[in-house]
């Protein structure tokens, strides 16, 4: 499982999560996504621990918790929803001007 960090500064690293949560058991990994275009960090961030006792502990302890001026948002991360490939634009007739 995962946890998900929300509300995080956009001054976190990797190793200032790390530290926080190894202070509720082993860090096994963490990721920061970033924005693909300025490569921003985008204010949240998955840690994953090793057992399901540790990352309890971790989110009992941490949600709503202030951190480097902000109130932690931490939950159980839940799974990646499927997206659509065919795009936001919604389709249709663009271009086809015989049909006006």
């Amino acid at each position: 499982m995962s946890i998900y960090v929300g509300n995080l500064s956009y001054e976190v690293t990797e190793s200032d999560l790390s530290s926080v949560f190894a202070e509720y058991g082993s860090v096994q990994r963490v990721h920061i996504p970033t924005d693909r275009e300025t490569g921003r960090v985008r204010g949240f961030a998955f840690v994953e621990m090793g057992t399901a006792t540790e990352e309890a502990a971790a989110i009992e302890a941490l949600d709503g918790a202030e951190w480097m001026d902000r109130s932690l948002k931490v939950n159980q991360a839940k799974p990646r929803e499927e997206r659509d490939n065919r795009g936001s634009f919604g389709g249709g007739r663009r271009n086809n001007k015989s049909s006006w």
